[in-house]
């Protein structure tokens, strides 16, 4: 999951060349069809992850992407540019298993078998789902209420096959907010 499609790593890292974790918060805030989610990301736990997500969310890899799995009460998971959950950005990054629980409103990286395999596909949780700990890396979660609620609004959509909603669910755009400390 993640080598397919052209190499953005180059891009990625220009962009994430002005990004200072000591000087500045960042959130990632995602335009979806059914409405706004807004995500704390984590990057004293998982700074790769921390910042894979911010570099890409400024190239506007995101924008126009579907989820493409959605299992009611488990996750919702969107990043593939292919739709189908194969996809990736052309690089991996390593794993950065941590403490933090997988529940409600949590942001953690998609991955293959291989724990190092995650890229630009990643998964928000609809409730607690401690088999995940440890297994995948968590990087963030909602900033607030209204986006879990969004989260959750788009965890109950109607699926077909593949967990696949029946009706496209997307993100239509996204930004960075820096806010100094």
């Amino acid at each position: 999951m993640g080598l397919s499609g052209p190499n953005r790593r180059a891009e990625v890292d220009a962009a994430l060349k002005d990004v200072d974790h000591s000087k500045n918060t960042y959130q990632v805030e995602f335009e979806t069809t059914m409405g706004k989610i807004l995500l704390d990301v984590y990057p004293d736990v998982a700074p790769g992850h921390a910042n894979n997500l911010i570099g890409l969310t400024k190239i506007g890899y995101y924008n126009g992407i579907i989820f493409h799995r959605v299992i009611s009460g488990f996750v919702i998971q969107v990043g593939c540019p292919l739709g189908n959950g194969t996809g990736g950005p052309g690089y991996t990054i390593k794993q950065e298993f941590n403490a933090k629980l997988h529940e409600a409103g949590v942001l953690s990286m998609a991955r293959t078998n291989d724990p190092n395999s995650a890229g630009s596909q990643f998964f928000v949780c609809l409730g607690r789902v401690p088999h995940l700990d440890r297994q995948y890396t968590v990087f963030g979660k909602t900033a607030d209420q209204a986006s879990l609620d969004v989260v959750l609004k788009i965890g109950s959509v109607p699926t077909g096959s593949g967990d696949r909603p029946k009706q496209d669910v997307k993100i239509t755009s996204s930004r960075v907010i820096v806010t100094p400390k």
